[in-house]
This record gives C-alpha cells, structure tokens and sequence, in this order.
C-alpha cells in the first residue's frame, strides 16, 4: 500500500484550515514536510485535490470525492487505537454530537446519573473523564456524524440521509407557553382553540432546526398555518422572548421547566392532542465501534431523564 495515513491526516487537515502551514501545526509536521506528504498523496492518485488560489487551498471535486473515505479511514484507525487502550482517557477521546436541546438539557444529566465507582461495570470505571461534546443543530450534527467528525450523535428532529443508521432514544413532550400576562394566559380548562392559535404569533427556531420540523411536524396538522413572529437560534432565545410577551411558542418541557415553576412562563392548555417527539441516536454502519464506544452507548441507551 502506497497511501499512507500521514498523507491522509494532512489532506484532511488542509482541507480544514485551508493552508498546508496551517494543517502543518495540526498534524505536528513541518510546512515543508506537509506540502511534500500533500504532493505524494496527489502524485500517487494522479489528480489534484485542490484548486490554488493565492495563498488558499480549496477542495475541488477530486477532493471532494476522496474526503468522506478519507475521513472513515482515519477515524478507523483512531477507533483501533482507542479499543485497545486502557484508563480513564478513554473517555474523553469518544466524540459526541448532539443538537442543542439534548446538549444543554439531556446530556449534562446523562453524565451526571453515570454509575459510581464502586459498580463493576465497564463504564463505571471511567467515571471521572467526560466525551468529547459539540452541540449545534440537527443539520448539522447529521453532517457532522456523516463525516466522521463525531462518534455519533443526539438529535430531535428526523434525519433524511438513508446513509446513516437512526435509533428511537427516548418520547419528548412538546408544551405551548407564553407570558402569564399574554391574553391567553388567562384561558382555563383547555379552551385555547385551534382557530385562537392559529392567529397567534409564533416564535420558532430556524430552519434546519429539529425543534423548527418537529414544532411543524406536531402543529400544522392542526393549524395548517403557523404567523410568525420572529426566528431565533436558540430555544433559550425562543423561551425568554416568550416570557418576555413577543409571542406564544412550542417547547420541550425540559427546556422551560425552570420558568414555568417560577411563574415566569404560562403553560397554556389547548384543544390540541399531546404534542410528542421523539428523540434519535445516529451512526454510520460503516463506524467502528470500540468497546468504549460501545459501553457508553448501551449506558446512554437505558437512560431516561427524570
């Protein structure tokens, strides 16, 4: 074999920063060491992987075609290492996605409610170290597990590539709030129509959200049209500016448990159905699961929050 894993590591690692000087500090390598592997790598395939422009490397479509494969071959070989090593770091090597409500809400309690020291079990042993967490929406983190930036990854909304294997973790319940002092707030016994709602103003997570598809999934059955009143990144945004009275939204009761206990957000009750969603893990089937990898997920499987 005449491809080697450094060659890879630094095409990787170019395409990333965008320089060879820059993927040279990543790869602990000289400049001139990483140009020379970047060379070989595109003299052994015959091809160019990127286009020069100016000081800039961009992928072009040979490299395009090669990165998937050589991210899966890279991760491989960082799982083979990881399945025969031992202590606590090992943990921290495993990489976890997930979309922003299970990373802020879930897994902070999911690590937390890991078993102690004293329970002979694999994962138990490993108490003391944390995996490796980015947190971003549901487009992106199925991306990011598509290309072997993660592990794998938690997300609250569908995922549409047929390429990656998708588990049912655990039902969500949705809630509408909105300010104890919006108009609605003052409705008992269910009455909020599903006419009242649908001229209500809506305050809902962008586009690629899995909070946004699933708040669409559960209520345009229903409504068949949604009035928006503004778009934010983040359900904490959506939460506070519903408290604040900008409008009425469709939450994860996780997330606006703490202000509806402290009266700063009116659960309202509605004519609707209960609102569920369902939470997913994903992976590649092409993933080499290492025996870490393995016991974290069979400990995240059983796990349910409080």
């Amino acid at each position: 074999m005449k491809i080697s894993l450094r060659q890879l590591q630094v095409f990787v690692s170019v395409t990333e920063q965008g320089s060879t000087m820059a993927a040279a500090n990543v790869v602990a390598l000289s400049q001139s060491a990483a140009s020379a592997a970047l060379n070989e790598l595109e003299h052994l395939l015959s091809t160019q992987l990127f286009d020069r422009v100016g000081k800039r490397l961009l992928l072009n479509d040979n490299g395009r075609l090669l990165m998937p494969q050589a991210r899966l071959i890279i991760d491989a070989a960082n799982s083979i290492e990881l399945q025969f090593s031992s202590g606590d770091a090992n943990w921290s090597c495993i990489r976890i996605g997930a979309s922003t409500t299970i990373g802020s809400y879930c897994l902070p309690a999911l690590l937390a409610a890991r078993p102690s020291a004293d329970t002979q079990t694999a994962f138990a042993q490993h108490t003391m170290s944390h995996p490796q967490m980015t947190i971003a929406n549901t487009a992106d983190i199925v991306s990011a597990v598509a290309n072997y930036e993660v592990d794998f990854g938690f997300i609250e909304g569908p995922c549409h590539r047929t390429d990656l294997l998708v588990e049912p973790w655990f039902e969500d319940e949705m809630v509408v709030v909105c300010s104890p002092e919006h108009p609605y707030a003052a409705q008992k016994n269910g009455s909020i129509s599903a006419r009242e709602l649908r001229s209500a103003s809506w305050l809902l997570r962008e586009r690629g959200s899995g909070t946004r598809e699933n708040v669409e999934q559960v209520l345009l059955p229903h409504l068949k049209n949604l009035t928006l009143a503004g778009e934010f990144g983040t359900s904490e945004a959506i939460m506070h500016a519903a408290a604040a009275g900008l409008g009425i939204a469709c939450l994860s009761r996780v997330v606006v448990a703490d202000l509806l206990a402290l009266g700063k957000l009116h659960e309202l009750e509605t004519k609707l159905p209960p609102l569920k969603r369902h939470f997913y893990l994903i992976y590649s089937p092409h993933k080499l699961l290492s025996r870490h990898i393995q016991d974290f997920l069979q400990f995240c499987r059983g796990w349910r929050p409080e």
